[in-house]
């Protein structure tokens, strides 16, 4: 952790759901630098991973399944489809089954980086989810019970598609288009990770760097076990320069045009990311 004078300067973005339970959420869009850089590993900061997130003390002896952390033991999302939409916030830290009345093997908490935690549903059963999660390794799928704790439940209507090999992003709403870029991708050594994921956080760095904004997903390079001092967090995030755009060149990060990261700035936590 860095110390006071390093930190980012604390604003939201407002990005509301409709939850079930009729409260308005936001995004938090802005923590602490260092974690904005060195979470995603897109930057050159070396600080040391935040110690939060922590779990309720009833699970707190189980390993957490945040973007700094690997966890063993759970199963994989094969799917290539788009989810339905549907994503849940644990108001407290909730633990998290291999199988779905199975003994608990993690916990999620409250909060990722800063942001409260929005993640997918992919499966469901009666008084179980089966939700795609942020740890290691990448499409960890785990059940979280949802009659005995506290859950925020909502439907985000967006999707957010990269094509790795075309090297474009789409955004869409409730199937309509919203915009479509050219986008730089992992290059051949580093390649940006498929499959399903999610929009993780929305982090403001404090001091002006190559991106205003930088939005990690729940996935990391299936290459690097770190860099830029982080997990190596994937995120999508601006570029100085257009000349990148349409080219495999990143360490896994999508590098998006300016007004490609102003849309997905509006788009919830929690929002299903399709990477082909």
């Amino acid at each position: 952790m860095t110390d006071r004078s390093n930190r980012a300067r604390r604003a939201r973005t407002a990005v509301p759901y409709a939850v079930t339970d009729a409260r308005s959420l936001t995004t938090a869009a802005a923590v602490i630098a260092a974690v904005a850089m060195a979470a995603t590993g897109c930057g050159k900061s070396h600080s040391s991973p935040s110690a939060g997130d922590k779990a309720a003390p009833s699970i707190g002896k189980l390993p957490q399944a945040t973007t700094y952390t690997t966890v063993k033991g759970l199963g994989q999302d094969t799917a290539a489809a788009a989810t339905d939409g549907a994503v849940v916030h644990p108001k407290a830290a909730v633990p998290v089954s291999a199988t779905a009345g199975g003994p608990p093997v993690a916990a999620l908490p409250s909060t990722q980086l800063g942001s409260p935690t929005w993640v997918p549903v992919v499966e469901t059963k009666p008084g179980w989810d089966r939700v795609l999660l942020p740890s290691r390794p990448n499409r960890s799928t785990g059940w979280i019970p949802t009659g005995k704790v506290g859950l925020d439940t909502a439907r985000s209507p967006y999707l957010i598609k990269v094509d790795t090999s075309a090297r474009t992003l789409t955004l869409t709403k409730s199937g309509h288009k919203l915009g479509g870029w050219t986008v730089a991708v992992g290059a051949a050594k580093t390649p940006t990770p498929v499959g399903r994921t999610f929009l993780l956080a929305s982090l403001a760095p404090a001091k002006k760097t190559f991106s205003p904004l930088i939005l990690p997903v729940g996935a990391h390079s299936e290459t690097l076990d770190t860099f830029g001092g982080g997990p190596g967090t994937v995120a999508f995030h601006g570029w100085p320069s257009a000349s990148v755009f349409g080219k495999a060149v990143t360490h896994g990060c999508v590098r998006v045009p300016a007004d490609a990261l102003k849309k997905l700035s509006e788009v919830p936590l929690g929002t299903p990311v399709v990477v082909a």
